[in-house]
This record gives C-alpha cells, structure tokens and sequence, in this order.
C-alpha cells in the first residue's frame, strides 16, 4: 500500500512505545536492542520526525509519539483480533506445528500417522526450526520447544523428559576389545560429539569421572542429533543423544545402549502456544493427543542390551 511504512518498523515501533524500553520491546519481538533500535529510526526518518527523545537510561515517546502510538497500536489489536476469529472458524482445519528438526524426524513425523487416524479433519503443516516461534508473524499455531518451560505469556504443557543415553550401532560395540561395564571405561572409545564438545563432558562430570580431556577433545562432531544418531548406526562411534529422538533405532535395532546408565536433565519437550488461542478445538486435539503420545511405553527392544 503507498504510504505504509514497513511491518516490522512499525511492530518495533508499537513494543518499544508500549513498554519504554528497546530491550524489552527486543525480549517480546526475539530480535536484538540493536535491530529495535535501528527499526525505529528507520521508522523516524521516513515518517520525518523523531518518535522518541532517548536518555542514557530512558526512553520518552515525544509528541509526535503519542500521537502515532495510538492508532497504530490500534491497527495491530484489529490485526490480532481478526486473526483470532478466523483461526475460531470451524472450517480452520490447518494446525501449523513449529519443531525442532531432529524432534520432528525421529519422534514427531513417526506417530503422525495415528493423529491423522484420529483427527482426519485437521490438516497439520510441519514447520521445522531451532529458533523461537512468532505465533502471530510466522502463522505458527502451536511450537515444539526444549527447554525449562519458561515461556512467559504462554501455555506450556510438558511432553516428554530429555535424558542423554550413549548408544552405538552393535556392529560396534561387538568391535570393542572388551564391552564397557562403566562410564570410565568409555573415556578410551571412539566418541562422537555435539557440535560444542559439552554433551560428553558434562555426562562425565555426572559421572564423577575425571581426567577427560582427551576423549572429549578428539572425534567428528556434528550440529544436529539426527546426524549423530545416523553416525552412530552407521558404526562410527559411541554417541551420547536424547533417548527420546533415538528411541525409533533402538526399537529397530540399529543401535543399543553401551551403558545402562541415563543422564536426566532439567530439560524437556514442551508444546507451547499463545493461551488465547489454546482452547481452539483443533489445538486441544493436537495436544490431547501429543499427551497421549508420549505416555506410550516403549518396547523392550528400545532397552536391548546386546548387539
């Protein structure tokens, strides 16, 4: 439309005015001080006048300001109101899910088939991502996340634990001089590590198990748990991975556990979304039904202890 200035200068705009602070406007929009910053006075230069007169530590919308701030937080609360009507239609039968990409691979797209049994009427559409969700800009409805389950703002429902378990392929492990019976028996084995090098190192430490440098040091490496899982299975290594995501490859025998020894974490799987959509008949059905999932026992193959 002539004259309409950017979207996103304008949501900057609309955040920094409400809250009378860069950073926070930068928290709620999940971009940096900086970018809000630059936005806004990308902003001032194309409506030709300043919006803001800035301290060291302040932030005052001018008059200029709060004549503009009005109207335009208006325009998005109309925006967001639409939004919500037609998402409540009872025809809107698409649920976008945001996941991480490993989660999505080896734990969501698997079961996706007894949903769709249950639920023919919703149609999902999987997006996969490792960065925060926009529910309102992204068309996102529901996010997979792993996490504490801190997300202010939003309804948080647990999925399922995250505890790192070292598997390898039993090729592998039938390879091995000598099976592990202990942790420190490992810091001698062909290891395969996350792309900062902490997982193994904290799982070490867990252990009370020292001296670690070199094993933690030395090995291929790899940014993502799908990658590492399929290294493992290809006899490439001991891995350490989310018992959760490997689960499909123990079942299947492609990997075993080398130890029966599991590192709970804080951390977990959470399905979380906007509250003011969270009662929309599609979104409880995709979530009852996630719930449910995740309590399915796994199969005794996913403990085999032998190759």
């Amino acid at each position: 439309m002539p004259g309409l200035p950017p979207l996103n200068a304008l949501r900057a705009f609309e955040a920094a005015a409400r809250h009378l602070s860069m950073k926070e406007a930068a928290a709620e929009l999940s971009v940096t001080p900086g970018a809000i910053s630059q936005l806004v006075r990308g902003l001032e230069a194309r409506v030709g006048t300043q919006l803001f007169r800035r301290g060291n530590r302040s932030l005052v919308l001018t008059e200029a300001g709060q004549t503009y701030s009005a109207p335009i937080r208006h325009a998005f609360r109309q925006i967001g109101e639409a939004t919500r009507r037609l998402q409540a239609l009872p025809n809107a039968g698409v649920l976008t899910v945001s996941a991480p990409p490993a989660f999505a691979a080896s734990w969501l797209v698997p079961r996706l088939g007894r949903f769709r049994a249950r639920h023919a009427d919703i149609e999902l559409n999987i997006a996969t991502t490792r960065g925060l969700a926009n529910f309102a800009a992204d068309g996102v409805d529901v996010a997979i996340r792993h996490g504490l389950g801190r997300y202010p703002g939003l309804r948080c429902d647990r999925i399922a634990g995250i505890a790192m378990i070292p598997v390898c392929s039993p090729r592998f492990l039938a390879s091995l001089s000598e099976r592990p019976l202990h942790p420190v028996d490992l810091l001698g084995a062909r290891l395969l590590h996350d792309a900062e090098r902490q997982d193994w190192a904290l799982w070490f430490q867990a252990q009370d198990v020292t001296d670690i440098s070199h094993a933690v040091s030395s090995g291929i490496s790899f940014d993502d748990q799908t990658l590492l899982i399929r290294a493992a299975a290809s006899h490439q290594g001991i891995a350490l991975v989310t018992e959760t995501l490997a689960r499909p490859e123990l079942e299947q025998g492609g990997l075993v556990r080398v130890l029966d020894v599991d590192w709970p974490q804080e951390f977990a799987y959470w399905l979380v979304g906007p509250r003011a959509t969270a009662d929309q008949p599609k979104i409880v059905a995709f979530r009852d039904w996630l719930i449910s999932e995740s309590a399915r026992p796994a199969t005794r193959a996913a403990r085999g202890r032998t190759p």
